[in-house]
């Protein structure tokens, strides 16, 4: 049960953008375009980003709900996201995106733990500025996100079969097109 008075079994973030639709509104503007936006990173991979920081925060919410759209996105390859989330430096990605994931983990954890050789590690292995300027902002925005579900506790279904009906409707975006 939510810490504030939010629509009663309205998962996660869903029922605190329903309690203030005004804030609610930019935060899901911003994941459509940092998850669903124009990218050479994959959609797939970016709600893997997303996932990747969650499980770091032990958010579960997010980190499911997350995973779920990663897996939906990555289709055939789905299981890449649980790979992933169980040992990264041994999944079967590539290592630009390991090297991403790594930089990831580190603006979780704070973001002066990214130093130059981290970026430069990603660079030599193919990074462009722009997929390490998504990759820390991503990581950045799911800290705040992760904080934010879990500073109010919003409701968190156990059900996996929940998260792979969220994870479906998330694969399509975040706002309603125009």
């Amino acid at each position: 049960m939510a810490y504030i008075n939010v629509p009663e079994g309205v998962p996660g973030i869903r029922s605190l953008v329903m309690f203030r639709p005004e804030t609610g509104k930019p935060l899901y503007e911003l994941a459509q375009v940092l998850l669903r936006g124009e990218s050479t990173l994959s959609e797939a991979e970016r709600e893997l980003i997303a996932a990747y920081v969650s499980s770091r925060n032990n958010c579960m919410f997010c980190m499911s709900s997350h995973a779920a759209a990663s897996r939906c996105l990555y289709g055939d390859e789905k299981n890449i996201v649980d790979e992933v989330l169980k040992d990264m430096p041994h999944a079967p990605i590539s290592n630009k995106l390991k090297a991403l994931l790594n930089i990831a983990g580190k603006v979780q954890i704070l973001g002066k733990e990214v130093k130059v050789e981290d970026v430069e590690a990603a660079r030599k292995l193919g990074a462009t500025d722009r997929e390490i300027h998504d990759t820390v902002l991503i990581a950045a925005a799911f800290c705040m996100f992760n904080r934010y579900v879990d500073g109010l506790g919003s409701w968190t279904p156990t059900d996996p079969a929940v998260y792979e009906e969220m994870g479906v409707r998330m694969s399509k975006g975040y706002v309603p097109p125009k």
